[in-house]
């Protein structure tokens, strides 16, 4: 038995050493809370694990941008749609915290049809003297209870929870690809391939579809939302991105349903540049907001371009990232990579945007918000720390 034990010790210390991985333990989404001091990842398997800033230490200044494991749990098991005979896979596609109301942080994870609302929290102490329970949790005898015992709190060893507190599910029929959270931190939305649903946090059994663009006919179908976020300081307003490398603008006050956009931003496409791949390579993979709701970036295969939303005729920057593989795109697409998606990131004084590239992370100062060259020493959203939270960990392995 010794043995057994000191042979899965050796195993272990191995693996951790020659940093073995499986499937189910590649990275496929991370995010950082709004003040930085947690950062949670999502992997393929289903789990989230969610690491906390090291706090600063005047022997140790140097470890203050270390992040260390706070918290793991399963979020998401796999499922089987036995009515479409499709499985359901447990693969973490989005996570989004929630601004902190009280001791406890709470975020919301999806996989391709579920939304989860964890409530994560911490406990230090534990109830004892109880009169109907004995220590170790069991029912007593009421005839050998003699006297009243008042409970009291003791202290214990740390301990992180995670709790499901709600389950959003049955509202999509496509793979969600999305989720977003409103400024009144009372609604989200959730967006799969062509529908946008709207959703409250205390109610689980219902949602609002609020965008829709599923034609009568599928062979009608010309494009598909590829992501969707709301205003950082408008509830009403969100906008939303297509294959097709256009953006809309929304407002929910206007309509119950958004069919008809407010705002729409397309850049016309030169007609040198057009090939065979021109469709693909065009289609949005991510798009965000500024902190200050005055610009949206968005990234495509080859471009970050950052809009003014009082301009929507053309972007006021387009930054060419993967220029250099534009004569490599046939091989590209033969292996499948043209296909992959990037993600982009602002950093917390919206003056510097970053986006993640084939096998690197590349920052882009915004020249046209700032005179002088900065690069943020904060870390988490706050500075150049954030690039971890770019797409960075879902390049292909």
């Amino acid at each position: 038995m010794d043995e057994e034990i000191d042979t899965r010790k050796i195993n272990n210390s191995f693996l951790r050493d020659h940093n073995y991985a499986t499937e189910a333990d590649i990275i496929s989404t991370v995010e950082f809370n709004p003040t930085g001091e947690l950062l949670a990842t999502g992997d393929k398997g289903g789990r989230v694990v969610v690491f906390q800033r090291e706090q600063e230490s005047k022997n140790q200044p140097h470890r203050r941008g270390e992040y260390n494991v706070y918290s793991t749990f399963q979020s998401h098991e796999p499922e089987f749609d036995y009515l479409k005979s499709l499985e359901i896979e447990e693969k973490i596609n989005k996570i989004r915290w929630l601004p902190q109301q009280n001791a406890a942080y709470f975020l919301l994870s999806t996989n391709d049809k579920t939304v989860k609302l964890w409530k994560i929290s911490e406990r230090d102490k534990r109830p004892e003297g109880y009169n109907l329970k004995d220590e170790e949790g069991r029912i007593r005898d009421p005839a050998t209870i003699t006297a009243l015992r008042v409970p009291v709190l003791q202290p214990m060893d740390l301990m992180v929870e995670a709790t499901p507190r709600r389950v959003f599910s049955n509202a999509h029929t496509y793979h969600i690809n999305s989720i977003s959270v409103s400024n009144d931190y009372e609604t989200y939305m959730s967006t799969d391939d062509l529908r946008i649903n709207l959703w409250n946090l205390e109610i689980t059994n219902q949602s609002f579809n609020i965008v829709d663009i599923k034609p009568a006919n599928m062979e009608e179908l010309t494009e598909v939302i590829t992501a969707a976020e709301f205003h950082p300081n408008q509830c009403n307003t969100f906008i939303y991105s297509s294959s097709k490398g256009s953006i809309r603008l929304c407002d929910m006050r206007a309509s119950a349903l958004c069919d008809n956009h407010s705002k729409f931003f397309e850049e016309p496409e030169d007609p040198s540049n057009r090939s065979f791949f021109s469709e693909i390579i065009s289609s949005i993979s991510d798009v965000k907001f500024s902190h200050s709701g005055r610009y949206l970036m968005t990234r495509d295969y080859l471009t970050v371009k950052v809009w003014d939303l009082n301009m929507e005729s053309k972007p006021l920057e387009t930054y060419q990232v993967h220029d250099y593989l534009r004569s490599k795109l046939c091989s590209l697409y033969e292996n499948d990579c043209i296909f992959d998606k990037f993600e982009c990131v602002w950093n917390g004084s919206d003056r510097s945007v970053t986006a993640a590239v084939l096998g690197s992370v590349a920052p882009w100062l915004a020249g046209w918000l700032t005179d002088r060259a900065h690069l943020g020493t904060g870390r988490g959203p706050q500075g150049w720390e954030s690039l971890a939270a770019l797409q960075l960990v879902k390049k292909r392995h």
